[in-house]
């Protein structure tokens, strides 16, 4: 069957069209995406603005246009940290459902994390056994700790590359002892959490995902997405530190210039390598292993399961 999936981030409205069913590799047929920047579109008051609801709806009407015209059997649509952040969530979903007729599910930074690591671990099976995974988004920060496809510990924290670049890191190029203030706080904020995935179990593999640990693979040295997503890509915690150190002295405009690096996230990747670097600090990671699969795969993964009649909570047997 032909799947939409339609995934609104903090900065990006991402539509993926694959054609999958259930025990099958989803195969990613077209992907489509918009730059929205919704998280930057939240007031004072907590609510999304009215430019950010609009431009959200006209998003969702056009990709579920594409979406239908390219075949997709459903639409399946859902929204992570600046919608579910905003005070007016329900209202604004419910003007896109009007408009669109697409129900947009909100996912909790918990089930964002359960979901990645879903994905993480059908991808590479179980002969790796203990995977813990680090996932970094605009919004937040997602980590995971298990040996099944339901892990042990699922955790999301507020520290999403856009956010703290928006709270953080206002000066372009960022000054030297801001860089120094905000990793001695992210190595405070992720402590709690970092002592709770270790005392799940020690991971036998470590991964990454997300579009911020594919780029910062990719500009230490990995291999381009042109590769293919079969290529072994890694992301060491030397590469990051002495990436950290270059890129911080460039200006947002130098940084576009990198190969590499997109010019959507030009102005948030330095904020996403401190923290990926104060994530791997804190669990004293070395090296971990770059995972083309992520959120949206798992949101695939689940919907097939589900469809198949697959749950976590009838233990995976089928009806």
């Amino acid at each position: 069957m032909r799947l939409g999936v339609l995934d609104i981030g903090s900065n990006t409205v991402h539509l993926l069209v694959v054609d999958a069913h259930w025990g099958a590799h989803p195969t990613p047929m077209s992907s489509t995406k918009a730059t929205l920047r919704l998280a930057e579109k939240i007031e004072p008051s907590g609510r999304l603005s009215q430019a950010g609801e609009d431009a959200l709806v006209s998003a969702v009407q056009e990709f579920t246009t594409i979406a239908r015209s390219s075949g997709c059997e459903e639409v399946m649509a859902f929204a992570t940290s600046a919608v579910r952040d905003a005070s007016n969530t329900d209202s604004v979903l419910a003007h896109v459902k009007r408009s669109s007729g697409v129900d947009v599910e909100v996912l909790s930074g918990v089930d964002e994390s359960r979901l990645t690591a879903l994905a993480v671990r059908r991808w590479y099976g179980w002969s790796v056994g203990r995977v813990l995974n680090i996932d970094i988004g605009g919004g937040s920060l997602e980590m995971s700790n298990g040996v099944d496809e339901e892990p042990d510990v699922a955790l999301s924290l507020p520290l999403g590359a856009g956010r703290l670049t928006r709270e953080w890191l206002t000066e372009d190029p960022p000054g030297r002892r801001r860089v120094a203030m905000l990793r001695d706080w992210l190595d405070a904020e992720i402590a709690p959490s970092a002592a709770r995935l270790e005392a799940a179990g020690t991971p036998d593999l470590v991964a990454g995902t997300s579009k911020t640990m594919r780029t910062l693979a990719r500009l230490t040295g990995a291999a381009p997405s042109s590769a293919g997503p079969r290529v072994k890509r890694t992301l060491t915690a030397r590469g990051l530190s002495q990436l950290i150190a270059f890129i911080s002295r460039m200006t947002v405009a130098d940084r576009k210039e990198l190969d590499g690096l997109s010019s959507d996230r030009a102005g948030q990747i330095v904020a996403g390598a401190l923290v990926a670097e104060a994530a791997m600090r804190s669990m004293k990671v070395e090296q971990l292993d770059i995972c083309p699969w992520a959120l949206r795969e798992g949101v695939i993964l689940r919907y097939l399961d589900t469809r198949a009649g697959f749950t976590p909570e009838n233990g995976g047997k089928s009806h």
